[in-house]
Protein backbone atom coordinates (compact mmCIF):
# COMPACT_ATOMS: atom_id res chain seq x y z
CA UNK A 1 0.00 0.00 0.00
CA UNK A 2 1.06 2.94 -0.76
CA UNK A 3 1.74 5.05 2.63
CA UNK A 4 0.22 8.28 3.28
CA UNK A 5 2.92 11.23 4.03
CA UNK A 6 2.16 14.40 5.83
CA UNK A 7 0.86 16.50 3.01
CA UNK A 8 -1.27 14.19 1.99
CA UNK A 9 -3.08 12.70 5.54
CA UNK A 10 -5.38 15.75 5.25
CA UNK A 11 -6.66 14.52 1.86
CA UNK A 12 -6.54 10.87 3.22
CA UNK A 13 -8.72 11.33 5.90
CA UNK A 14 -11.37 13.14 3.84
CA UNK A 15 -11.44 10.31 1.63
CA UNK A 16 -11.97 8.07 4.52
CA UNK A 17 -15.00 10.44 5.91
CA UNK A 18 -16.39 10.48 2.41
CA UNK A 19 -16.13 6.46 1.94
CA UNK A 20 -17.26 5.58 5.62
CA UNK A 21 -20.09 7.79 4.23
CA UNK A 22 -20.93 5.95 1.07
CA UNK A 23 -20.50 2.94 2.93
CA UNK A 24 -23.08 3.40 5.75
CA UNK A 25 -25.33 4.33 2.85
CA UNK A 26 -24.45 1.30 0.47
CA UNK A 27 -24.30 -1.70 2.52
CA UNK A 28 -25.47 -1.76 5.89
CA UNK A 29 -28.41 -3.59 5.46
CA UNK A 30 -26.69 -7.01 5.25
CA UNK A 31 -28.11 -10.46 3.80
CA UNK A 32 -27.60 -12.49 6.75
CA UNK A 33 -28.04 -11.30 10.28
CA UNK A 34 -24.18 -11.44 10.99
CA UNK A 35 -21.58 -10.28 8.70
CA UNK A 36 -18.12 -9.19 8.39
CA UNK A 37 -19.65 -6.56 6.22
CA UNK A 38 -15.66 -5.69 5.00
CA UNK A 39 -15.77 -9.39 3.41
CA UNK A 40 -19.55 -9.26 2.22
CA UNK A 41 -19.87 -5.94 0.89
CA UNK A 42 -20.18 -6.72 -3.30
CA UNK A 43 -19.66 -3.30 -3.89
CA UNK A 44 -16.10 -3.04 -2.52
CA UNK A 45 -15.03 -6.50 -3.04
CA UNK A 46 -15.97 -5.79 -6.80
CA UNK A 47 -12.71 -3.98 -7.10
CA UNK A 48 -10.27 -5.33 -4.94
CA UNK A 49 -11.37 -9.22 -4.63
CA UNK A 50 -9.58 -11.63 -5.13
CA UNK A 51 -5.72 -11.13 -4.89
CA UNK A 52 -5.93 -7.00 -3.91
CA UNK A 53 -5.16 -6.25 -7.03
CA UNK A 54 -6.18 -2.80 -8.98
CA UNK A 55 -7.27 0.65 -7.12
CA UNK A 56 -7.81 0.50 -3.58
CA UNK A 57 -9.33 3.82 -1.63
CA UNK A 58 -7.60 3.43 1.87
CA UNK A 59 -8.28 5.62 5.07
CA UNK A 60 -5.89 8.08 5.69
CA UNK A 61 -5.22 6.47 9.05
CA UNK A 62 -2.26 5.61 11.25
CA UNK A 63 -3.62 2.46 12.30
CA UNK A 64 -4.23 -0.08 9.59
CA UNK A 65 -3.33 -3.53 10.06
CA UNK A 66 -1.86 -6.13 9.77
CA UNK A 67 1.23 -5.87 10.90
CA UNK A 68 4.51 -7.62 12.00
CA UNK A 69 4.72 -8.13 15.44
CA UNK A 70 8.69 -7.65 16.55
CA UNK A 71 8.92 -9.28 20.08
CA UNK A 72 11.46 -7.50 21.94
CA UNK A 73 10.06 -4.54 20.71
CA UNK A 74 6.78 -5.15 22.11
CA UNK A 75 5.74 -3.82 25.57
CA UNK A 76 4.87 -5.88 28.13
CA UNK A 77 1.59 -4.28 30.13
CA UNK A 78 1.16 -5.62 34.03
CA UNK A 79 -2.57 -3.95 33.72
CA UNK A 80 -3.74 -6.48 30.77
CA UNK A 81 -6.56 -8.80 32.64
CA UNK A 82 -7.01 -12.53 31.24
CA UNK A 83 -9.98 -12.60 28.44
CA UNK A 84 -12.65 -14.22 29.39
CA UNK A 85 -14.42 -15.88 26.87
CA UNK A 86 -18.02 -16.96 27.46
CA UNK A 87 -19.14 -18.95 24.16
CA UNK A 88 -22.44 -20.77 23.62
CA UNK A 89 -22.36 -23.35 20.82
CA UNK A 90 -25.91 -23.03 20.23
CA UNK A 91 -25.56 -19.40 19.27
CA UNK A 92 -23.93 -21.17 16.30
CA UNK A 93 -25.78 -20.65 12.98
CA UNK A 94 -24.39 -21.22 9.53
CA UNK A 95 -21.32 -21.40 7.55
CA UNK A 96 -21.31 -19.08 4.41
CA UNK A 97 -18.33 -18.77 1.51
CA UNK A 98 -18.65 -14.85 0.75
CA UNK A 99 -16.29 -15.12 -2.52
CA UNK A 100 -13.46 -14.12 -0.19
CA UNK A 101 -13.34 -16.86 2.64
CA UNK A 102 -15.85 -18.88 4.78
CA UNK A 103 -17.86 -17.54 7.63
CA UNK A 104 -18.83 -19.39 10.13
CA UNK A 105 -21.84 -16.81 11.59
CA UNK A 106 -23.42 -16.75 14.95
CA UNK A 107 -26.27 -15.03 16.58
CA UNK A 108 -25.78 -12.05 18.18
CA UNK A 109 -28.55 -10.66 19.30
CA UNK A 110 -28.04 -11.59 22.84
CA UNK A 111 -25.04 -11.33 25.06
CA UNK A 112 -24.81 -15.55 25.04
CA UNK A 113 -21.38 -15.44 23.40
CA UNK A 114 -19.08 -13.03 24.61
CA UNK A 115 -15.44 -11.60 25.01
CA UNK A 116 -14.33 -9.22 27.84
CA UNK A 117 -11.60 -8.38 29.42
CA UNK A 118 -7.94 -8.18 28.14
CA UNK A 119 -7.67 -5.00 27.16
CA UNK A 120 -11.41 -4.93 26.84
CA UNK A 121 -13.06 -2.28 28.77
CA UNK A 122 -16.79 -3.49 27.39
CA UNK A 123 -18.36 -6.68 26.22
CA UNK A 124 -18.15 -7.71 22.82
CA UNK A 125 -20.75 -10.16 21.42
CA UNK A 126 -18.82 -12.80 18.71
CA UNK A 127 -20.44 -12.37 15.20
CA UNK A 128 -18.64 -15.02 13.53
CA UNK A 129 -15.09 -16.45 12.70
CA UNK A 130 -13.12 -16.89 9.57
CA UNK A 131 -9.43 -18.20 8.30
CA UNK A 132 -7.01 -16.34 6.03
CA UNK A 133 -4.31 -18.95 4.08
CA UNK A 134 -2.25 -19.45 1.57
CA UNK A 135 -1.88 -21.44 -1.93
CA UNK A 136 0.87 -23.63 0.55
CA UNK A 137 2.28 -24.06 3.68
CA UNK A 138 4.56 -21.53 3.31
CA UNK A 139 2.40 -18.75 3.49
CA UNK A 140 -0.82 -17.21 4.42
CA UNK A 141 -1.51 -15.50 8.25
CA UNK A 142 -2.12 -11.73 7.84
CA UNK A 143 -0.12 -10.98 11.25
CA UNK A 144 3.48 -12.31 11.50
CA UNK A 145 6.12 -12.81 14.48
CA UNK A 146 9.53 -11.25 13.80
CA UNK A 147 8.99 -11.60 10.57
CA UNK A 148 8.04 -15.17 10.82
CA UNK A 149 4.52 -16.53 8.96
CA UNK A 150 1.96 -19.22 9.33
CA UNK A 151 -0.15 -21.03 6.79
CA UNK A 152 -2.95 -19.64 7.99
CA UNK A 153 -4.50 -17.21 10.44
CA UNK A 154 -8.05 -17.80 12.69
CA UNK A 155 -10.01 -14.27 12.85
CA UNK A 156 -12.93 -14.51 15.37
CA UNK A 157 -15.04 -11.15 15.21
CA UNK A 158 -16.91 -9.62 17.72
CA UNK A 159 -18.60 -6.45 18.32
CA UNK A 160 -18.94 -3.79 21.62
CA UNK A 161 -22.42 -4.56 22.54
CA UNK A 162 -22.22 -2.37 25.96
CA UNK A 163 -21.69 0.76 23.35
CA UNK A 164 -23.72 -0.09 19.79
CA UNK A 165 -27.00 -1.59 19.12
CA UNK A 166 -25.53 -2.85 15.86
CA UNK A 167 -22.61 -5.04 14.13
CA UNK A 168 -23.04 -2.09 11.11
CA UNK A 169 -22.45 1.03 14.17
CA UNK A 170 -19.88 -0.77 15.62
CA UNK A 171 -17.68 -1.44 12.84
CA UNK A 172 -17.66 2.38 12.13
CA UNK A 173 -16.83 3.51 15.37
CA UNK A 174 -13.79 3.75 18.00
CA UNK A 175 -13.79 0.74 20.09
CA UNK A 176 -16.28 -0.79 17.82
CA UNK A 177 -14.22 -3.94 17.28
CA UNK A 178 -12.35 -6.79 19.01
CA UNK A 179 -10.89 -9.64 17.18
CA UNK A 180 -8.76 -12.49 18.05
CA UNK A 181 -5.94 -13.64 15.95
CA UNK A 182 -4.97 -17.55 16.32
CA UNK A 183 -1.84 -18.81 14.24
CA UNK A 184 -2.61 -21.79 12.76
CA UNK A 185 0.78 -24.31 12.34
CA UNK A 186 0.91 -27.41 10.63
CA UNK A 187 1.22 -30.25 13.01
CA UNK A 188 -1.20 -32.74 14.13
CA UNK A 189 -5.00 -33.46 13.23
CA UNK A 190 -6.89 -30.44 15.33
CA UNK A 191 -10.40 -32.70 16.31
CA UNK A 192 -12.31 -29.65 17.25
CA UNK A 193 -11.86 -28.32 13.49
CA UNK A 194 -12.93 -31.33 11.60
CA UNK A 195 -16.71 -31.09 12.25
CA UNK A 196 -15.64 -27.65 10.01
CA UNK A 197 -14.06 -29.23 8.15
CA UNK A 198 -16.33 -31.95 7.19
CA UNK A 199 -18.78 -29.54 6.55
CA UNK A 200 -16.63 -27.41 3.93
CA UNK A 201 -17.12 -29.38 0.52
CA UNK A 202 -21.09 -27.69 0.76
CA UNK A 203 -19.96 -24.20 0.36
CA UNK A 204 -17.52 -24.53 -1.92
CA UNK A 205 -18.67 -22.18 -4.55
CA UNK A 206 -19.13 -18.23 -3.60
CA UNK A 207 -22.76 -17.62 -2.29
CA UNK A 208 -23.22 -21.34 -0.93
CA UNK A 209 -24.63 -21.30 2.27
CA UNK A 210 -25.55 -23.89 4.55
CA UNK A 211 -26.61 -24.46 8.43
CA UNK A 212 -24.30 -25.29 10.56
CA UNK A 213 -25.28 -25.37 14.42
CA UNK A 214 -23.28 -25.93 18.02
CA UNK A 215 -20.18 -25.72 16.96
CA UNK A 216 -18.52 -24.16 20.22
CA UNK A 217 -15.09 -21.32 18.87
CA UNK A 218 -13.54 -21.96 22.13
CA UNK A 219 -11.92 -25.41 20.86
CA UNK A 220 -10.18 -23.28 18.40
CA UNK A 221 -8.44 -21.30 20.89
CA UNK A 222 -4.67 -22.09 22.04
CA UNK A 223 -4.72 -24.20 25.81
CA UNK A 224 -2.82 -20.84 26.83
CA UNK A 225 -4.82 -17.96 26.01
CA UNK A 226 -2.96 -15.74 28.54
CA UNK A 227 -0.49 -14.28 26.37
CA UNK A 228 -1.44 -12.58 23.90
CA UNK A 229 -0.09 -8.96 22.13
CA UNK A 230 -2.92 -6.59 21.38
CA UNK A 231 -2.71 -3.42 19.56
CA UNK A 232 -5.28 -0.72 18.06
CA UNK A 233 -5.91 -1.55 14.42
CA UNK A 234 -8.38 -2.07 11.89
CA UNK A 235 -10.09 -4.50 9.45
CA UNK A 236 -7.96 -6.16 6.77
CA UNK A 237 -10.63 -5.98 4.55
CA UNK A 238 -12.15 -3.36 2.99
CA UNK A 239 -13.74 -1.01 4.21
CA UNK A 240 -10.25 -0.65 6.43
CA UNK A 241 -12.14 0.65 8.91
CA UNK A 242 -9.90 1.44 12.15
CA UNK A 243 -12.66 0.62 14.77
CA UNK A 244 -10.24 -2.96 16.12
CA UNK A 245 -8.52 -3.70 19.43
CA UNK A 246 -6.57 -6.74 18.25
CA UNK A 247 -5.93 -9.64 20.31
CA UNK A 248 -3.33 -12.04 18.83
CA UNK A 249 -2.51 -15.42 20.45
CA UNK A 250 1.20 -16.26 20.87
CA UNK A 251 0.27 -19.58 21.10
CA UNK A 252 -0.70 -20.94 17.41
CA UNK A 253 -2.84 -24.34 17.31
CA UNK A 254 -2.03 -27.41 15.36
CA UNK A 255 -3.75 -28.33 12.24
CA UNK A 256 -3.20 -31.32 9.55
CA UNK A 257 -1.77 -30.74 6.08
CA UNK A 258 -4.74 -32.74 4.84
CA UNK A 259 -7.27 -30.12 6.80
CA UNK A 260 -5.46 -27.35 5.60
CA UNK A 261 -6.23 -28.67 1.73
CA UNK A 262 -9.60 -28.59 2.47
CA UNK A 263 -9.65 -25.01 3.28
CA UNK A 264 -7.53 -24.69 -0.28
CA UNK A 265 -10.27 -26.94 -2.01
CA UNK A 266 -12.61 -23.69 -2.09
CA UNK A 267 -13.39 -21.18 -4.57
CA UNK A 268 -13.42 -17.70 -5.16
CA UNK A 269 -16.26 -18.11 -7.62
CA UNK A 270 -19.50 -18.85 -8.08
CA UNK A 271 -20.90 -22.29 -9.71
CA UNK A 272 -22.26 -20.26 -12.86
CA UNK A 273 -18.68 -18.65 -13.76
CA UNK A 274 -16.98 -20.35 -16.64
CA UNK A 275 -13.58 -19.70 -14.82
CA UNK A 276 -12.95 -21.26 -11.53
CA UNK A 277 -10.47 -19.52 -9.12
CA UNK A 278 -9.33 -21.49 -6.09
CA UNK A 279 -9.76 -19.81 -2.87
CA UNK A 280 -5.96 -19.15 -1.69
CA UNK A 281 -3.87 -16.01 -0.61
CA UNK A 282 -6.63 -14.49 0.84
CA UNK A 283 -4.98 -12.15 3.07
CA UNK A 284 -4.11 -8.58 2.97
CA UNK A 285 -0.40 -6.66 2.92
CA UNK A 286 1.11 -5.84 5.77
CA UNK A 287 0.89 -2.19 7.09
CA UNK A 288 3.49 0.17 8.75
CA UNK A 289 3.48 0.53 12.39
CA UNK A 290 3.17 4.14 12.59
CA UNK A 291 4.38 4.72 15.52
CA UNK A 292 1.70 2.57 17.60
CA UNK A 293 2.82 0.62 20.51
CA UNK A 294 2.37 -3.11 20.57
CA UNK A 295 1.46 -4.18 24.31
CA UNK A 296 1.70 -8.02 25.95
CA UNK A 297 0.45 -9.65 28.83
CA UNK A 298 3.74 -11.51 29.02
CA UNK A 299 7.35 -10.03 29.48
CA UNK A 300 9.29 -11.17 25.76
CA UNK A 301 12.42 -11.03 27.44
CA UNK A 302 11.52 -14.05 29.93
CA UNK A 303 9.83 -16.01 27.19
CA UNK A 304 10.84 -17.50 23.93
CA UNK A 305 8.55 -15.99 20.87
CA UNK A 306 6.99 -18.64 18.67
CA UNK A 307 9.63 -20.78 16.85
CA UNK A 308 7.48 -23.04 14.71
CA UNK A 309 5.93 -21.12 12.02
CA UNK A 310 6.51 -22.98 8.55
CA UNK A 311 8.31 -20.34 6.54
CA UNK A 312 11.32 -18.90 5.77
CA UNK A 313 12.18 -15.23 7.02
CA UNK A 314 11.50 -12.22 5.11
CA UNK A 315 13.22 -13.21 1.78
CA UNK A 316 10.12 -15.23 0.42
CA UNK A 317 6.65 -15.20 -0.75
CA UNK A 318 5.58 -13.69 3.46
CA UNK A 319 7.63 -10.27 2.65
CA UNK A 320 4.77 -8.04 2.36
CA UNK A 321 2.53 -10.98 1.43
CA UNK A 322 3.22 -10.03 -2.45
CA UNK A 323 1.93 -12.67 -4.99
Amino acid sequence: MVTLTAIVAPMGRQLYRQFAKHARGQRWIPVRRCNLSACSSKYVLSQVHPMWQGPLAVPGGDRQSPINIAVRKSVFDPQLKPLTFQYDPRTCQQIWNNGYSFLVEYDDTTDKSTLSGGPLEDRYRLCQFHFHWGESNAWGSEHTVDRRVFPAELHLVHWNADKYSLFEEAVMEENGLAVIGVFLKVGKRHEGLQKLVDALPTVRHKDSVVEFTKFDPACLLPTNTENYWTYAGSLTTPPLTESVSWIVMKQPIEVSHDQLAVFRSLLFTSAEEEVQKSMVNNFRVQQPLRGRTVRSSFTPFLQEAPQDSQTPSAGGPQAGHVH
